[in-house]
């Protein structure tokens, strides 16, 4: 039997997603923001802080260790008068460090433990602190220095260095937001982060409209008016995050009081990271392995050298460094006078020392450098232009 040739069309996302998509939704998804003091980022503003507005006749150190432990406090006698579990979260383990046990989590997923909490908390359906976790981590805060005169004066000076210091999560069941957190950093000048899902808030104003929907673990497998939910979507906004924050910091301990905010020194809130994420639930399972095949296939020449310019191709002479690269076959040697293939500019790493710890163990065999200029004219006047 003579075999027949047929000949099939590509296939396109768009076709794969036409007429069999029961819900497209774009929506944020998680928002993760950074709590920082502007009029407290050098040295001289603290001293300022300590005198002109505490009034403080010397910017001791002491001072401000007065206010970590007055924190401190508050956040022990908060949790105990409000019956709220303290957790304590290890940090990252150095490996080799003394009294680590080799067989413990490194790095210990807080959310494990406070997911059971979160849960029973939603279900009694009213915003309160779930629980505070504490936890030591490497935050940029003040340290003080003494110093003195050949006269005898002394005088103190503030830097700002990375230590390991205590930071209290306050892990929160919001009625408007769901579960969160706000992360405060226990010494000066405490920089703090926030942490909201967006399509938890969306889920909540989806309820309060009537919408009728089918949930997913974070986000939306169905919905009745897919429109309405997209408009619920894209209403979420820096408003609703400045208002999730007053509102905890009126119930939370802080370690600024409203005499600080008043002069000025209150957290602002940043962008640190923001997921947007697109939720496609198709009508038959088929359709889903179809569309990541056909999405693979309009995106094959992406990262290709041709599809980015002329500002990502090598400048100046390359050589290589090291062993042959194992892109060629196994036993295949390499022929006099054939080109290596060069290294982007961007690709070149640091090196330290052979077996250091910072080298690159996936480009270990692939690491190419630009020859020094010096080598080069001593190899012109060795072997002449």
């Amino acid at each position: 039997m003579a075999s027949r040739l047929v000949r099939t069309n590509a296939v396109t996302v768009g076709d794969v997603l036409d007429g069999h998509t029961l819900l497209q939704i774009d929506c944020v998804d998680r928002v993760y923001l950074t709590l920082s003091v502007p009029d407290l980022v050098v040295g001289g503003q603290v001293v300022s802080f300590l005198t002109a507005h505490e009034r403080n006749p010397v910017p001791s150190p002491v001072l401000l260790e007065r206010r970590g432990q007055a924190f401190r406090r508050a956040v022990a006698s908060f949790a105990e008068a409000n019956h709220i579990p303290v957790l304590s979260f290890a940090g990252k383990r150095d490996k080799g460090r003394p009294g680590v046990l080799a067989e413990s989590p490194w790095p210990e997923r807080k959310i494990d433990k406070v997911m059971p909490l979160m849960r029973k908390a939603a279900a009694t359906g009213r915003s309160q602190v779930v629980a505070i976790g504490v936890a030591q981590e490497y935050q940029r805060v003040f340290t003080g220095t003494k110093d003195q005169t050949p006269t005898g004066a002394v005088w103190f000076s503030y830097n700002r260095t990375e230590r390991r210091v205590t930071c209290y999560y306050f892990y929160v069941w919001d009625e408007a937001l769901g579960p969160a957190f706000l992360k405060i950093c226990a010494y000066f000048p405490y920089p703090g982060k926030i942490w909201v899902n967006g399509h938890e808030w969306a889920k909540r104003q989806a309820i309060r409209a009537g919408l009728p929907f089918t949930e997913l673990s974070n986000g939306f497998a169905s919905c009745e008016d897919p429109a309405a939910l997209q408009a619920i979507c894209d209403r979420l906004g820096p408003g609703h995050i400045r208002v999730f924050a007053e509102r905890w910091w009126a119930r939370l301990p802080l370690p600024f009081t409203r005499a600080d905010r008043q002069a000025g020194y209150w957290w602002d809130i940043s962008m640190r990271q923001v997921e947007v994420a697109t939720t496609i639930t198709f009508t038959a399972p088929r359709h889903a392995r179809a569309f990541f095949e056909a999405l693979a296939a309009d995106n094959l020449d992406i990262g290709r050298p041709g599809q980015h310019g002329d500002h990502l191709q090598p400048a100046g002479p390359l050589r290589h460094q090291g062993r042959v690269p194992h892109c060629r076959r196994p036993g295949q040697r390499r022929r006099r006078g054939q080109r290596l293939l060069p290294a982007l500019p961007h690709q070149d790493l640091p090196q330290r020392r052979p077996g250091a710890a910072g080298r690159d163990r996936h480009q270990r065999r692939l690491r190419h450098r630009r020859a020094a200029p010096h080598r080069a004219l001593r190899r012109a006047d060795r072997h002449g232009p």
